[in-house]
Order: C-alpha cells, then structure tokens, then sequence
C-alpha cells in the first residue's frame, strides 16, 4: 500500500478510495508504468495517478500507439496497463487490445467514463453516438477481451481482482470502465472472489500420458517443437527441462522464435514448411513423433498451411488440454503433462542433427550494395547476449525469423495479428519495461509512417533503441503477396528524410543513411558506441530484394 494513501476514516474504519484500490492492485502485479493519453473523462484517474507513488503514466501519441506500447511492456515484464477515455480513446485503441488478445498478452484496459449521474439520466454527451447508451463501447470490447467491468465503489473489490486474474490465467487483455466521478469514492470493502483456476484431471493426465508413451517408444526419431503459447504461458524452462531429459532435437515455429534457446547444442532452426530451411523440414515431418507445445496452426506460422504434420504422430501440448492423433484429453495443464513426460525416463539415442543455418556466411564485399543477403548476417552478427529484439510485420518479419539469436535474447513480433506499424510504439513500450537492456527495432519505411510519432515519446523518455529503418520505396511484403498484378500504385509511398524525424521532434540522435555493406558496418559501430537513440536508414536499390522466405513465398503463391 502507498504512503500517500487517499482515504477517510468513518468510525474505525480506515477506507480506501476506488482510484487507490485499483493502481494497489496493478502495483501488486509488478507494473511501474501505466501507459496512455489524457482525455477529460480520465482526468480523475490520471490526477490521481500523478499522486500516487511506485507508478508512473506514460503518456502516448495517441491511443493506438499506446496499446501498442503497452503490448510491448507486457511481453517483456508479463502484464500491462493502458488508460484511455470514453469512446473515441478506447476505439483508438481497439486495433492494439484485439492484436494482444490475438497474440495472448495480458493487458489492463482502464477507461474513464463519464459522470454516472449523466450515464443514469441518459444525457447526450460529447464522446459518445449522441443516443444516451454508455454500454455501447464495452460491448464492442466484449469479443476483443476475455473479460469487461463496469467498476463501482460497491463492486471494485469483486471486478478488479477478477480481471486481473482472468488476464494473468488466459493471457488476454481484459477491460474496465470507470465514470470519472466514481474515482475518489470509498469502495465497499469486501472480500474479493476469485474465479477457479483450472486444474488437471489425473486420470485424463495418466491416459494422455499412456498414448504420449506409446507413440515416444515405437518411434525411431522424435523431434520437439515450440511455439508461442510456450512463452506467454512461461513454460520456456520447463520445455528445456524436457528437451534435456529426453534428448530431443528441438525446432521453434515462426510465431514461437525465441522461446527455445537457439544458442542450445539441442536447437536446429526454424520449422517453416516449404518457405525456411529444407533440412528442418525434411527432418521434422519425418519423425515418426513430434511432441509440440503451444502450438498454433495459422497460415503465417506454416508457411501458408505448406508445413505438413501428420496429426497421428503429433503430440499437441497446449495450455489446458493435450490432443494425440484424433484423442483429445481435456483438463490436462501443459506443466502437469510435460512434468509427467520427463518422468517416464524416455531418453533418444540419436545424436542431435546439425543443419546449415542461413546467415552464418562469411559478409558480402564491403563496397557493395546492401541486400537482403549481405544485411541479414551483419544483423545476426551484432545481436548480444539478452538483447530485446523487435521485427515490424512486413519484410523483417520473415528475413529475422531464420537469424539465430543468442541466449537470453527476448524476441517480439506480430506474427499472428500482423497490424502494420506495431513494432515501433512496441519497441517504446520494451525501453520503458527495461531501461537497462539494449533494444533493436527492425522496421520498413513504409510500416514507420504508420506510427513514426512515437519515437518522439523515445526520445521525450530518454530511450535508447537503435533502429534499423528499411527504405525500399514502399510496402515490399505487399508487393510480395499480390501475385495478381505488378507495379500497384497503392503500395507506393512517399520517401521520408527518415534522419531527421528526431531534429523535428526537437531532440537529437545518432543517425546514419547507408547504401554499402561498409557503411552499414561503420553505422552499426558507431551506433553501439552512441549512448543514445540512433537511427539507422537503409537504403535497397532494388525494391523487390528480399530474403529467401519471401521469395520462396511469393514463388509457392504463383503456383
């Protein structure tokens, strides 16, 4: 509880206002910053917040950058919080919450409503569809997240505990809605009332145990792999524990990159059905086993659905039940599984395979223009032990998707939801959950001008990224998956000086324009040695360049 505590004391009773009781509840899940933007029905939250010690607001461009932002800070410290106003804010930021739910991240959306007296005489009030209807945008939020609340002084105790938790156990954003005047309330207080956290059913676990069992043991080669329900729901070392134990070659799914540790002597690259590495395909839809966890079956994470499993042999380990071939075993939480799996004791006497990774080629010629095969192993070569790395969906959304990251490396994308323009208010978001690990945004010219505003918040922060800005004359991933026609003036942009955006948002930076490998090369250094955002543009003669997967795709869609 804070110091500064607003509250009244009726009687005995020490009471404790809903704007308190509510940023106690957020504190107590380990959030520091609430990102957001002023509006007039949040200014009770907002004032109260400014008063409140041990968290921070962050305040954003707009809306949508600041879910953006807020996704990004949960990916990286767990769970997030967002503040918005009534209706025009919280649609705002609609695209960003229904990407977290897409993608499983944890977020808290507060919205500030206005007064309940003018809710409950049904006024017409700026904000809203002119129609006296309050519930409108929280209805609109119900699809979207795995929770909403209209939170009162009488329910604050029951609804608040209760979205928090929803979001922690699903993984999924949820939504509160309080009338600006309500703030300042005393709450009734109560005991909160928890929903039940699901639990594994032993007998279903023994029986999923037994299939998984005689699959492993009739099988000559089995394979492992990860993907992103692994990490959102912080089964990562668990997976290891398992690999280890079993001694199992383990392959990550695009959406799942960075899960595994690829600097692990069990790691053999990315699985991408016919667009990644023939080796690693070969290998894994050969195995007579594939033992998966978290697994999602959704075009842009198998190549298009040309990734090729055959379900009798998988082994589908999600969060809260495990399918083997046409069995599904439901009540079986993926920790319970994996922990059953290590103790059967099964381990391969295969040694793991080793396979050619794609950027591990000695540089291209210094003096050369860049390309996507000459950038792309520079890029692998200065990634650091426990980087933060993001990649814009788009072009760098597939070519870093075959980089080989080092240990520790926290790796964030858009696989699933793919908004254009997510990855740089996200990188923001990243800075301000970790201010003391180096962060890289990956990011084309065409994705920036989306949401270019927030690196002014970067820089207003005292944040640090180096960005790497990709200018190839427009939208090259959409050209890539228009095989219908060429040359498309809608995927055509304007060409941004994108240097100086930091001298127009009145602050300074490093930045560099590079053409040549060697000039690549000097940029980076001097960017490493910089102590300041830095931006690098990357200038492609050819705006078709691409890497391998994008090629491989654009070929698999003529067909």
């Amino acid at each position: 509880m804070s110091n500064n505590r607003e509250s009244s004391v009726v009687g005995n009773e020490v009471q404790v206002v809903l704007g308190e009781y509510l940023f106690d509840c957020l504190k107590n899940e380990g959030i520091t910053e609430i990102f957001g933007v002023p509006g007039d029905f949040n200014f009770s939250l907002l004032d109260h917040l400014e008063k409140y010690e041990g968290i921070n607001f962050v305040n954003g461009r707009n809306e949508l950058n600041s879910g953006y932002a807020a996704d990004g800070y949960a990916r990286v410290k767990g769970i997030a919080a967002l503040i918005t106003t009534f209706g025009v804010g919280e649609l705002s930021a609609c695209n960003a919450i229904a990407g977290s739910n897409s993608e499983h991240v944890p977020v808290i959306h507060i919205v500030g409503a206005p007064p309940s007296i003018d809710q409950q005489e049904h006024k017409l009030m700026h904000h809203t569809l002119m129609d006296g209807n309050f519930d409108t945008f929280r209805k609109v939020y119900e699809p979207i997240t795995a929770y909403t609340a209209k939170v009162t002084p009488e329910n604050a105790m029951l609804e608040i505990p209760t979205a928090i938790h929803i979001a922690k156990e699903k993984k999924k954003p949820v939504y509160l809605v309080i009338a600006d005047d309500l703030v300042m309330k005393p709450i009734v207080m109560r005991k909160p009332m928890l929903p039940k956290s699901p639990v594994t059913n032993p007998k279903t676990l023994q029986a999923a145990l037994a299939h998984a069992k005689q699959l492993l043991e009739s099988s000559e080669q089995s394979v492992f792999l990860v993907d992103v329900k692994m990490m959102r729901f912080h089964l990562q070392q668990d997976a290891l524990a398992l690999a280890e134990a079993m001694n199992l070659p383990v392959a990550s799914m695009m959406f799942g990159k960075g899960g595994f540790d690829e600097s692990h002597p069990n790691f053999i690259g990315m699985y991408a059905g016919q667009f990644g590495s023939d080796a690693v395909r070969s290998f894994v839809e050969s195995a007579q086993c594939v033992n998966s966890i978290g697994l999602v079956w959704a075009d842009s994470n198998t190549a298009k659905f040309s990734a090729m499993l055959d379900p009798l042999k998988l082994v589908d380990i999600q969060p809260d039940k495990v399918k083997i071939g046409q069995a599904e075993y439901r009540n079986v939480l993926a920790q319970d599984m994996i922990k059953a799996l290590k103790s059967l004791g099964f381990k391969q006497e295969e040694p793991i395979p080793k396979f050619p990774l794609p950027y591990t080629e000695e540089k291209q010629n210094p003096e050369g223009l860049l390309s996507a095969q000459s950038y792309y192993p520079r890029i692998q070569q200065m990634l650091k032990v426990n980087d933060i790395v993001i990649g814009e969906t788009g072009s760098f959304f597939y070519g870093l998707s075959q980089i080989r990251l080092p240990r520790g490396v926290t790796y964030i994308t858009q696989g699933g939801w793919q908004s254009i323009g997510y990855a740089t208010p996200s990188t923001f978001g990243a800075c301000i959950a970790a201010p003391e690990r180096r962060v890289l945004l990956f990011t084309g010219d065409g994705s920036l001008q989306l949401t270019a505003q927030e690196i002014s918040s970067m820089l207003a922060n005292d944040c640090k990224p180096i960005i790497f800005v990709l200018n190839n004359c427009g939208y090259t991933i959409e050209k890539y998956l228009n095989v219908k026609t060429e040359n498309q003036l809608y995927n055509q942009i304007p060409n941004w000086e994108y240097t100086k955006l930091p001298e127009a948002f009145g602050e300074s930076a490093f930045t560099a324009v590079v053409k040549t490998n060697k000039e690549l090369d000097d940029a980076i250094k001097q960017a490493e040695g910089a102590n300041k955002l830095c931006i690098i543009e990357m200038i492609i003669n050819n705006p078709l360049d691409a890497p391998e997967y994008m090629v491989k795709m654009r070929e698999y869609l003529k067909r």
